[in-house]
């Protein structure tokens, strides 16, 4: 199974976000130049993670984005969902995981598995997860550098 762009980046921006905000508001357009991710498309992310309410918007003079609450309290499973139509492993499968075919399918339960089993590690992990791996990946690589 190969997860979506969308799903990827929008990942990739709110662990960026997290790690460089410190509270403060951070510019899509900082997201953009750091994770090389097009500025159109994070735009279009951002919305959907809006109305997600998974993060805020802040206006005027020095706004962007900031998460709507705590990094330990949003999981990857929900960002997903928040931008996705659906997280299932192949498209014969409803977006609840029932199977669309009929009920004769001999892989059917192999599939659902599968879909439980991917939901429920990307549901034990949250943003917070993810950012302090992150920094920890950063300050092995500052520390390698002459």
């Amino acid at each position: 199974m190969r997860m979506s762009t969308k799903a990827q980046y929008a990942v990739r921006a709110l662990v960026s976000l997290n790690l460089t905000s410190c509270g403060d508001p951070v510019s899509i357009k900082d997201i953009s130049a750091r994770e090389h991710i097009s500025l159109n498309y994070l735009e279009q992310l951002f919305v959907k993670l809006r109305r997600g309410e998974i993060v805020r918007s802040v206006r005027g003079p020095g706004g962007g984005y900031v998460l709507a609450r705590s990094a330990a309290d949003i999981r990857v499973d929900e960002i997903i969902d928040t931008v996705e139509e659906t997280l299932v492993p192949v498209s014969c499968m409803d977006a609840d995981g029932s199977c669309k075919c009929n009920s004769e399918c001999a892989t059917q339960s192999v599939w659902q598995g599968l879909g439980n089993q991917i939901r429920s590690f990307l549901a034990s992990m949250t943003l917070e997860d993810l950012t302090n791996e992150g920094r920890q990946r950063l300050e092995r690589s500052e520390s390698n550098q002459c």
